[in-house]
């Protein structure tokens, strides 16, 4: 791959989906889109950046975005979040939801599933009723491979490998094949949709927490800025934002969250246009 065509999917991939790609990922980036030009019959990456950037590689630049995300999940990562959702978190939305309130929550970059099927799971652990109550859980993914995969609700045994024995034995069915699928009463609790979080959002409601976890990582800065105003707005006035370990709340979106915990912020009191 010449450098000018490294450059040119960098970015495309940028401008797409804010993916931050240096110098150093040429080879990984070479690796992952190789099939794609055996798929469209192209000799080099000089005619694929040229056809992706063009408007009939529209589709194609789906496809492309989708062979350079990172798709890496687990059943119940970062358990610190979920300490903090069953102590803090939960005890005000089931009450909440007792009372006839809508609750939501959004996994924003829920890879194949496995967070938002945890978050379900964890929630019924704490109040089994919720399952017959007006609670949803959001699982978007900019992949729309990865969201036909999580929309399966089917994993392997070492994928349920995080998943508390109690748990496995109240929601995991066998799906044969040495493989298991998630129980009826959580998968009716989630849904999944492909979004670009760089794009628009169709959400109308406000949301009782949102979790994106390592995924703004891949992004530069300016476009992490860009995203804490949003998902204020999106917020409920007391909602919750949990990120990933390595993720911070930037200075100047400061005012928007205060620190709850490792990676975990609350929604500040509204000020003007929140």
């Amino acid at each position: 791959m010449s450098d000018a065509a490294f450059a040119a999917i960098a970015n495309l991939a940028r401008s797409e989906a804010g993916l931050v790609l240096t110098s150093a990922k040429a080879t990984m980036v070479q690796s992952r889109l190789r099939k794609r030009l055996r798929r469209l019959g192209l000799k080099d990456f000089e005619s694929y950046s040229q056809y992706v950037a063009s408007p009939e590689g529209e589709a194609e630049r789906r496809q492309m975005i989708s062979a350079l995300t990172t798709n890496v999940s687990h059943f119940f990562r970062e358990a610190h979040h979920f300490s903090l959702l069953r102590e803090q978190v939960f005890p005000g939305l089931v009450t909440r939801a007792r009372s006839g309130e809508r609750i939501r929550i959004w996994s924003a970059g829920c890879s194949s599933g496995q967070e938002p099927f945890s978050i379900a799971m964890a929630l019924l652990d704490f109040a089994p009723d919720m399952a017959q109550r007006d609670v949803l859980i959001l699982g978007s993914d900019i992949d729309p491979s990865i969201i036909e995969t999580a929309e399966t609700a089917t994993y392997t045994m070492q994928q349920i490998s995080g998943i508390p024995d109690h748990l496995r034995k109240a929601h995991l069915n066998p799906a044969g094949s040495g493989l298991i699928k998630i129980a009826p009463q959580i998968r009716r609790m989630v849904r999944f949709r492909e979004l670009n979080l760089l794009g628009q959002w169709p959400m109308k409601g406000r949301f009782d927490a949102i979790l994106c976890r390592n995924v703004v990582i891949y992004f530069d800065q300016a476009t992490q800025d860009s995203l804490w105003p949003r998902f204020r707005q999106v917020l409920a006035p007391d909602g919750w934002l949990f990120l990933g370990h390595s993720e911070r709340i930037s200075d100047e979106a400061g005012h928007l969250y205060h620190s709850v915990g490792q990676t975990a912020y609350r929604a500040a009191t509204p000020g003007a246009g929140y």
